[in-house]
């Protein structure tokens, strides 16, 4: 098994840009895009403000995205990792959240880097990264397996996903890459204990693995060597540890080259986990194919496998971390607000009234026959006794179902512009578009301060 992961190494090594298809390059951009935006409005969270007092005269030369902050680079890493992933926007379906680990690393290894590096460049990396953390993941036995044994697959499989990008930014030959890998194994980790209480450590793992995997490159760039046995059934290895019952180790090289990972991820339309929004999806459906006014709703009940229903199941949305794993409140946010934007989770709206009257009305039920990677069945029941079911197998912002380009442009902006004027929000945009075309990625920070 050995083999496999220095097949992975050298594919960090030897992908060319030529060698993207031109789909997958535009796949790319719009997840490149969607990160800064989600990033910037991330910026301004309660969370990213807090922990950015941590590193508070901590000087450096990396600039922390949507203020003025510079720290070191591995902080960098850190800070921007957590303000992408702390208002639950950035996209899904990688390692899982691969933009908000991915991104974060890559701009940490471009401000080391003495040589320019290109639009280009920069997109290969980005593709490395998003392919190695997937598959990871995948090896691991997918994500309803991986994340169901307690496990976040952002922070456990996302540092090697950043490790691989970052060290095709900083040049690494094979056996260096190999080693951050390695390095990267070590550096693995992310519990789901934030369920039970709405905490925000969930928001440290993006950041977390972003650092990681930016340093695992830097130190394998020094020579510090990683363990090549990683994936090997050894102990102490990365799958018989975290993943002894589901392992798929064939699931690393399998289809290299062929079959690209980041054409499977989705670009989130609503702010909250992914896991809801095919109920979200589904009770608009519904609400339309019956043609009811939300006053003339009986109630709603969801079937769903208990995967689900143990990671979104909650009622608790006194926090903004709670409300966005929260089943439940999304679509009694549908019924009250009419949308599950940011907006809807702010403070005010979380407490309006209406909100705590539909809660209770809206019942889960575990279906032991579902699949643990199936969506949700919804029903709605009308007052006047009339019901229909749904099931929304292909949400809105899935690969099969993607966000329009101005629906991922109106997006970027509204997340954008609560950090930066629109003018600069505008001229970012028209950059990301036409990255490809940038000698060097570094000139981006104009727009990101």
């Amino acid at each position: 098994m050995t083999e496999r992961m220095q097949r992975l190494a050298q594919f960090c090594v030897d992908t060319r840009f030529e060698d993207l298809p031109p789909a997958l390059v535009e796949r790319a951009k719009r997840h490149i895009l969607d990160t800064f935006g989600a990033t910037l409005a991330g910026a301004g969270s309660d969370v990213a403000k807090t922990v950015r007092q941590v590193f508070e005269g901590e000087a450096g030369n990396s600039l922390v995205w949507g203020t003025d902050l510079r720290v070191g680079a591995a902080q960098a890493a850190m800070l921007n990792g957590i303000a992408a992933h702390a208002l639950e926007l950035d996209d899904t379906g990688g390692c899982d959240h691969s933009g908000a680990v991915v991104l974060p690393a890559v701009m940490a290894a471009v401000s080391m880097t003495e040589k320019s590096v290109s639009g280009r460049e920069f997109i290969t990396a980005v593709v490395i990264g998003y392919e190695i953390g997937r598959r990871v993941l995948e090896a691991c036995g997918g994500y309803s397996a991986h994340n169901g044994a307690g496990w976040h697959s952002t922070a456990t499989c996302g540092v090697f996903g950043a490790a691989a990008a970052s060290a095709r930014i900083l040049g690494l030959d094979a056996g260096q890459t190999l080693s951050a890998l390695g390095i990267a194994g070590s550096f693995s980790g992310g519990l789901w204990a934030f369920i039970h209480d709405g905490s925000q450590s969930k928001k440290l793992h993006s950041g977390r693995a972003a650092e990681g995997g930016f340093l695992a490159a830097r130190f394998a760039q020094q020579g510090i060597s990683g363990p090549k046995q990683l994936f090997d059934d050894v102990w102490g290895g990365f799958l018989k540890t975290l993943a002894p019952a589901t392992s798929t180790a064939e699931a690393l090289d399998t289809g290299l080259c062929e079959v690209w990972k980041l054409a499977r991820c989705s670009i989130k339309p609503y702010a909250s986990c992914r896991g809801t929004h095919s109920a979200i999806d589904a009770l608009g459906l519904l609400l339309d194919q019956l043609k009811v006014p939300v006053d003339q709703v009986e109630d709603v009940q969801v079937s769903l496998c208990g995967f689900l229903h143990d990671m979104c199941g909650g009622q608790d949305v006194s926090s903004l971390a709670a409300a966005q794993m929260s089943l439940p409140y999304a679509l009694a946010s549908r019924l009250v607000h009419g949308h599950c934007r940011l907006q809807a989770y702010d403070d005010e709206q979380r407490r309006d009234p209406r909100i705590a009257q539909w809660m209770p009305r809206i019942r889960l039920e575990v279906d032991p026959q579902l699949s643990e990677d199936g969506e949700p069945v919804v029903t709605l029941r009308t007052v006047d006794g009339r019901q229909a079911s749904l099931c929304v197998e292909v949400p809105l912002g899935a690969p099969g179902n993607p966000l329009s380009d101005a629906a991922l442009e109106e997006k970027f902006f509204s997340l954008a512009e609560r950090v930066i004027p629109q003018r600069q929000a505008e001229d970012l945009l028209e950059q990301l578009w036409r990255i490809e075309e940038m000698e060097s990625v570094r000139a981006l920070e104009r727009w990101l301060a």
